[in-house]
């Protein structure tokens, strides 16, 4: 009578096959779905950084414009290169030396999220605008070196 009283307690072979493929199936449809959303966090940081680089660029563009700072002739008014956005440059508001204050435009340069590194594509007013190759001139324009597709089919290097 003990023998028929006792449940042997566990999982059998089969309900435990049957629970991983059900887990292997389920793990299948998220990993693609969690990819997508890393290259969207990407994307959002990547024009995110681009928009702060480019009000940068046009911030240092409109003090040119307005005389405030001291450009060169050949720069047409844009940064010499992206260093000159976050050292700054002298911003006279006055006839007197003390009247001389830096205005810096960026703390430092973000990082392009799609080469993970700091070496931003950049592009001269003079340059042509399909180049890939800056002139040096000035830095009219920012871009990523990344040659990956977004999400909603453009390229990035295009945005």
């Amino acid at each position: 009578m003990k023998g028929f009283s006792q449940k042997n307690k566990g999982f059998t072979l089969v309900e435990m096959i049957i629970t991983l493929t059900i887990l292997a199936v389920l793990a299948g449809a998220v990993i693609p779905l969690a990819k997508v959303a890393v290259k969207r966090e990407k994307e959002i940081e990547l024009r995110r950084n681009l928009r702060i680089i480019r009000e940068a660029i046009d911030a240092y563009k409109k003090l040119s414009d307005e005389k405030k700072i001291e450009v060169e002739d050949d720069t047409e008014g844009y940064p010499p290169d992206l260093e000159a956005l976050i050292e700054g440059v002298e911003l006279k508001e006055g006839n007197e030396e003390s009247d001389t204050k830096v205005m810096k435009f960026l703390r430092r340069i973000p990082k392009d999220p799609m080469t993970n590194s700091y070496d931003w594509g950049l592009r001269s007013y003079q340059d042509d605008p399909d180049s890939d190759n800056w002139g040096g001139e000035n830095v009219y324009d920012i871009y990523t070196k990344s040659l990956g597709t977004a999400l909603d089919g453009t390229k990035y290097k295009d945005w």
